[in-house]
């Protein structure tokens, strides 16, 4: 049985994707993402934020547009169609995270993020890549927090940042000197990772036990954002594939039509679709029955990481040799699908979790 978005989820979902092809192609983006420090259009982000975008996963009491997992999910698959750049899956999860803590001055930095008036980020290594911190976490004590984060997603380019301590989750301002941030190496050119060295004042948010269902919801939250980004993501791959072999033609026929390449094409179809249906499941789960969405949000980032990596690299397979190449879009959806598959619950852990769910 096919999900069929309700009318308004259907509208929203429309109109980003007109939004995005008219304001953010990726002729044009992947300029933006390969040129600037940035790597994104902060104009663009404050156009969104203008349409209410930032808020769209807060509920209307906090200040946001309250459009639930599934409008989220039409959201962020248009994204991934887009390869769209930029830090939109980190607001959303900083907005969790300042309304799950409360008081005053995380509900000051809500309306700001949903505002457009300051990008917010967590900068917990765990949370986003599962992963151990490779040094000390960083400490809190007497208003001020101190050590070093490690793969901060925008991390240079944030105005304030929510750092998990010893003593539980503190935000901590840009200082008017700037972060101390080293820029890491990226894959992906729509991502920007950096590693900062805090000695910062900040604010207690929350204690530790508090703390980690913060987390914990955080990172259910990121794994499923993840998995719609990468619907889009293998959604438009397969596009471009059927485009490509039905218009390149080899010993007088186009490609799509031999056969195995037809069957290649299937396959990169069920995949899909399959990732389609596991993501908008989950989605209807954290909106209707909560009891069963860890399970099946584990279930959509598992299918969508197996399905990115086969049907985004078919992708460069059926473009053949230009399929390597830098001037073609294949491998900005393959790098994508790359960092979403090892961040924002990688998908080793959540196969772990989904095994365990089943008593394997």
């Amino acid at each position: 049985m096919r999900f069929d978005l309700d009318e308004d989820r259907a509208l929203l979902k429309q109109s980003t994707r007109e939004l995005l092809e008219a304001e953010s192609p990726l002729a044009e983006s992947r300029s933006v993402m390969e040129d600037s420090a940035e790597g994104y259009s902060k104009a663009l982000y404050d156009r969104l934020a203008e349409l209410g975008y930032q808020g769209l996963a807060v509920p209307e009491e906090n200040g946001g547009s309250g459009v639930g997992w599934v409008g989220l999910a039409a959201v962020l698959e248009e994204m991934g169609r887009a390869a769209f750049p930029g830090p939109f899956l980190d607001l959303v999860i900083a907005a969790e995270a300042l309304r799950g803590a409360g008081g005053e001055i995380a509900d000051a930095w809500l309306r700001k993020l949903i505002a457009g008036e300051a990008v917010v980020v967590l900068a917990d290594r765990e949370t986003l890549s599962g992963e151990e911190p490779d040094r000390p976490g960083a400490r809190f004590a007497g208003g001020r927090v101190t050590g070093t984060k490690h793969f901060v997603p925008f991390g240079r380019q944030a105005d304030a940042l929510l750092v998990t301590t010893d003593a539980g989750l503190v935000l901590a301002p840009r200082p008017d000197a700037g972060w101390n941030a080293e820029a890491l190496e990226v894959l992906d050119h729509a991502q920007r990772f950096a590693a900062v060295t805090l000695d910062s004042p900040a604010t207690l948010l929350a204690d530790p036990a508090a703390s980690a269902a913060l987390l914990a919801t955080c990172a259910r939250l990121a794994a499923f954002g993840a998995s719609a980004l990468m619907l889009g993501l293998v959604e438009r791959s397969l596009e471009m594939a059927v485009a490509y072999t039905m218009e390149r033609q080899a010993f007088g026929a186009p490609l799509a039509s031999f056969q195995a390449l037809q069957h290649r094409e299937a396959d990169m179809f069920l995949q899909t679709e399959a990732t389609r249906a596991a993501v908008y499941r989950a989605a209807w789960a954290a909106d209707a029955s909560p009891g069963e969405a860890p399970l099946l949000i584990a279930v959509a980032k598992v299918q969508a990481g197996e399905a990115g990596r086969k049907v985004c690299g078919e992708n460069i397979q059926l473009h053949g040799g230009v399929g390597y190449t830098w001037e073609y879009d294949p491998h900005i959806y393959f790098k994508r699908i790359k960092t979403l598959e090892h961040f924002y619950g990688p998908v080793g852990d959540q196969l772990e979790a989904v095994l365990a769910a089943r008593g394997v």
